[in-house]
């Protein structure tokens, strides 16, 4: 199936063909190809904040979203290395996530991730994550650490990917997840927020594969069709506006971004990117023409129209911001 045609299939049509695609799949992952029509309306918080735990409060508390109470919980961070923020999820961040899922009665919270190229849990001990798992209260699951039935395999029909993917099974599998990323671009992959996310859900040897096809962007948004979150935190306090992902251009943003549709996330992420005054490969495209954002849309993982997003705001200041967003998004 061509990208023309799978962008014409509608959802149930996608849906079933498939899963008919994917017939040496063992066991596949409870959400799997979950995403929202293209007709949905998506509502993103956006939140003028230097203060994070203000910044992930207000976001929990004007985002509307699938309730975790009861439900064991998996925190997907950006660990992909130890770098300061924007370059690694900041703990601070973290750790009002955590307190405010236990505030909504999670059962359970686990904070899982696969860093590269660094070790995993060199990563996660560089920034602390054992000592706030302590004291937030909190497991911590290494996915490079997963024994070999610990993955689940994922080969969509019009995969760029050779033979498809995996996904860690935590995350596939997870009964409630979150994802909280970070705002920047990257070197190769243009921007990573959102969807991007995701290559830290795919062991490591797959990696060659991805940083050495000329579809890379299209690859990390096809990953996406392995899982699906239940509520986006971007932390934008500072951001990359040029480099990344771990280190680059760095800039005070003083922004926060929830939503439940990966698509409108990172949508609105490369809008506030463009405010900002990004590089050349931000700058001189439009927004739903990025490679990520595009291929997602194809993919039935959010709706490609701007007008499908609807920016809330806590205050005067935050709205003010989104107005002047709201314009670069009517640009498309």
């Amino acid at each position: 199936m061509n990208e023309q045609r799978l962008s014409r299939v509608n959802r149930r049509e996608f849906i079933k063909t498939s899963l008919a695609g994917v017939a040496s799949l063992s066991v596949l992952p409870k959400k799997i190809f979950a995403g929202q029509g293209p007709a949905e309306k998506t509502m993103i918080v956006l939140v003028k904040t230097q203060d994070r735990s203000q910044g992930v409060k207000d976001v929990v508390n004007l985002l509307s979203f699938a309730s975790a109470k009861g439900k064991k919980v998996i925190i997907k961070p950006n660990f992909n290395t130890a770098d300061p923020a924007p370059g690694s999820t900041h703990n601070d961040t973290l750790r009002q996530l955590v307190l405010e899922l236990k505030a909504r009665g999670a059962a359970a919270i686990a904070v899982g991730d696969r860093s590269g190229p660094p070790p995993t849990k060199g990563v996660m001990e560089e920034k602390g994550i054992f000592g706030l798992a302590k004291d937030v209260g909190f497991d911590v699951v290494n996915f490079e650490d997963l024994p070999e039935d610990g993955w689940v395999h994922v080969n969509p029909p019009g995969s760029h990917w050779k033979e498809g993917f995996y996904i860690a099974k935590p995350a596939a599998e997870a009964e409630y997840l979150v994802s909280t990323c970070c705002l920047k671009t990257h070197k190769w992959a243009t921007i990573t927020m959102s969807l991007k996310l995701a290559v830290g859900m795919t062991p490591k040897r797959l990696m060659r594969e991805l940083h050495a096809s000329p579809d890379i962007r299209k690859m990390i948004a096809e990953i996406n069709l392995g899982y699906k979150p239940e509520l986006i935190v971007m932390d934008g306090v500072e951001a990359f506006v040029d480099g990344g992902p771990s280190n680059g251009k760095k800039v005070d943003a003083h922004v926060f971004i929830g939503g439940t549709n990966r698509v409108a996330v990172d949508a609105v992420g490369v809008a506030i990117l463009k405010e900002l005054g990004s590089n050349e490969a931000i700058m001189s495209k439009k927004i739903f023409e990025q490679e990520q954002i595009q291929r997602a849309v194809e993919l039935g993982l959010g709706s490609g129209k701007p007008d499908q997003i609807e920016l809330v705001t806590p205050d005067a200041a935050s709205r003010a911001y989104a107005e002047k967003i709201k314009t670069i998004l009517a640009q498309g």
